[in-house]
């Protein structure tokens, strides 16, 4: 899923109005009728026979785990090529380096209180504590301000974040707005508590839904402050702390953590292609990650996303379309914990000229639309030759800013962008937690939202 690293331009301003007005003219004057018949057909026909689940359950089934740098990344690295060449679609992979943190112990008790078990998990990327571990008291706060407030008073202590998802905002179908502003505190949330002299930092799990599920994730440390220990708590346990604390008592916990962060790793992104027919020089990616955290199996963060942009790369194959823009579909590596892939991908590719970038990284469930970078005219024109979408209720386009965070190098350089979302409304139930396994995945869903992919993909080559 996106992270939340801040991005700078890479290109000067003026290339970035070309590049922006570049589909513009491209949907503006590019004649649609066949490309409109033609979406018709890839619905119907990926409707009828999506081969996207069997793609799915090998990927989660059969190699499981795929946290960069792990055996499990390779192996997807690997499968994922062989797949694409068992198809006829051509395929190469481009190195990339990673990181490679492994997970180790994850143990926490209050000693203050019977030696209660707390249930958590680092957040990836953390220090460890020591092999006895740490015992401290746990002080909350709810904002950084709160942080700030409390000033010395942290030194020495467990800084607990308390900052549930706004479950208004899940239910109203704004879960990643809801998710982003309750992810402050995972990311920065460590170096904040640092720089007052805590000891560790914990956060509640980021979810809107737990059955004492741990929620993980990427924290971002500060190189000005000392890297201390962080994890998450399931929902369930950070209430347990949060009643004791208001009722005045004492809490004291022991926390042993024992992540290892090794040597970088050569990874790779995996690239497939369908050559343009008359203007092969403009290119149109898709895109999803390949990597996924290492609790659960990553079905739905990004497996469904890598199945739905290998499924539409076969479709084109198996019914033998030719686009006139080259189709290059992109299996990014490290997005959950760098980006490193994304990144590698626009220094290899900063100056192919690319027309449109969809990404894929929103799960898997009934297809809602899109977002899209585009507006004005420009948008206008695309909904119209994008009508074929309203069968399967993928109709929508609205506007954002953002479109995700492997294309988001291209959004920035000028890149008109697009990300599909899929119903928004569980996502955070299973989302970087040990219950993102394959059984939360509708095979009939994962197929509209394929066919959905596809669909904008043919429209926007043509």
């Amino acid at each position: 899923m996106q992270n939340e690293e801040s991005l700078e331009p890479s290109i000067n301003s003026s290339f970035c109005v070309l590049r922006s007005a570049f589909l513009v003219l491209v949907i503006s004057f590019t004649g649609s009728a066949a490309a409109e018949t033609i979406a018709d057909q890839i619905i119907q026909r990926e409707l009828a026979g999506s081969q996207a689940y069997d793609t799915l359950s090998y990927l989660t089934d059969n190699i499981g785990q795929r946290l960069s740098g792990s055996k499990g990344a390779a192996a997807a690295v690997k499968w994922t090529t062989d797949r694409f060449r068992s198809w006829g679609v051509p395929v190469t992979t481009e190195k990339v380096m990673v990181p490679h943190w492994v997970r180790g112990a994850e143990e926490a008790r209050l000693v203050s209180h019977m030696d209660q078990k707390i249930v958590l998990t680092a957040l990836g990327g953390s220090v460890a504590t020591s092999m006895m571990g740490l015992t401290a008291d746990v002080v909350e706060v709810n904002s950084f301000d709160e942080l700030k407030a409390l000033g010395a008073k942290a030194k020495g202590k467990i800084v607990f974040y308390n900052n549930p998802m706004d479950m208004d905002l899940v239910r109203a179908h704004r879960g990643f707005e809801a998710y982003g502003k309750a992810v402050a505190f995972r990311s920065s949330g460590p170096s904040r508590a640092a720089e007052y002299g805590a000891v560790a930092a914990l956060i509640r799990s980021v979810g809107s839904a737990s059955l004492r599920t741990t929620h993980t994730g990427a924290l971002r440390y500060d190189p000005n402050q000392p890297k201390i220990p962080a994890a998450a708590m399931t929902a369930e346990d950070a209430m347990l702390v949060d009643r004791l604390l208001k009722k005045g008592e004492r809490v004291r916990m022991h926390l042993l953590l024992t992540p290892r962060i090794l040597p970088d790793v050569e990874s790779a992104n995996v690239i497939a292609e369908l050559r343009g027919s008359e203007k092969p020089e403009e290119i149109v990616v898709i895109g999803g990650h390949l990597d996924s955290w290492d609790l659960g199996t990553g079905a739905i963060d990004d497996g469904s996303g890598v199945a739905m942009v290998m499924e539409t790369m076969r479709l084109l194959k198996e019914m033998n379309l030719t686009p006139k823009r080259t189709i290059r579909c992109v299996l990014f590596m490290n997005e959950e914990n760098g980006s490193n892939g994304g990144r590698a991908y626009f220094a290899n590719h900063k100056n192919d000229k690319h027309v449109a970038a969809i990404e894929s990284d929103s799960g898997v469930a009934a297809p809602t639309g899109f977002r899209t970078t585009l507006k004005g005219d420009a948008l206008t024109a695309l909904e119209r030759r994008a009508e074929p979408l309203a069968a399967i209720g993928a109709a929508k386009f609205e506007t954002t800013r953002e479109t995700g965070a492997d294309t988001s190098f291209l959004i920035e350089a000028g890149v008109p962008g697009f990300s599909f979302v899929p119903e928004p409304l569980h996502y955070f139930d299973y989302h970087h937690t040990p219950a993102d396994t394959l059984d939360k995945v509708d095979p009939k869903e994962l197929a509209q939202d394929s066919a959905a992919v596809a669909a904008l993909t043919w429209i926007l080559a043509n």
